[in-house]
């Protein structure tokens, strides 16, 4: 297992929609146990293949409590089945967008179709912070970021600040 370099805003490969992974392989259990390793020395409770540069629809998520051990979801090809009309507003933040957190609005429940590490097909209703954190990285498999469900000026602020950030990095 290895810690891989996350990928930041705006980084091209963060808006491309991800293709279906067609085949599980030593590869795909490999990056998922990769993007896992990743997540937690961040430390993060979701991460996306494009986070880490890949373009395959899959994520990493364990939203269990510090305290508890950890449960983390494996999940290749996720997709929303179903939402609920009931909406929920949380603070999000992002591990491509460090430091940066706003108040984002989504279906407070959904259900969630995916293949697991052992190339079984699940399906689970999820609510609360999984929900979201679900939700939230199936957008990163669409190009989809959470500074996108922001007004254009909030989202247009965090991004310059992003472009600041990444050039101080590089220096």
């Amino acid at each position: 297992m290895a810690v891989m370099p996350i990928v930041w805003a705006p980084d091209p490969v963060l808006k491309t929609k991800c293709t279906q992974v067609s085949e599980i392989n030593d590869n795909i259990l490999s990056l998922m146990e990769d993007m896992l390793e990743t997540m937690y020395q961040a430390p993060g409770i979701g991460l996306a293949a494009p986070q880490v540069g890949v373009k395959q629809r899959i994520i990493v998520v364990d939203c269990s409590p510090k305290n508890e051990a950890p449960k983390p979801y494996r999940m290749i090809n996720p997709e929303l089945v179903s939402v609920s009309k009931e909406l929920t507003t949380q603070e999000e933040g992002c591990l491509s967008l460090p430091g940066f957190y706003a108040e984002v609005t989504r279906p407070a429940e959904a259900r969630v179709r995916y293949t697991d590490e052992k190339n079984k097909q699940q399906t689970i209703d999820v609510d609360g912070l999984l929900s979201v954190c679900i939700q939230h990285e199936i957008d990163h498999l669409n190009g989809i970021l959470f500074v996108d469900h922001l007004s254009s000026l909030k989202r247009n602020m965090i991004l310059k600040k992003m472009v600041k950030a990444k050039k101080e990095q590089v220096h």
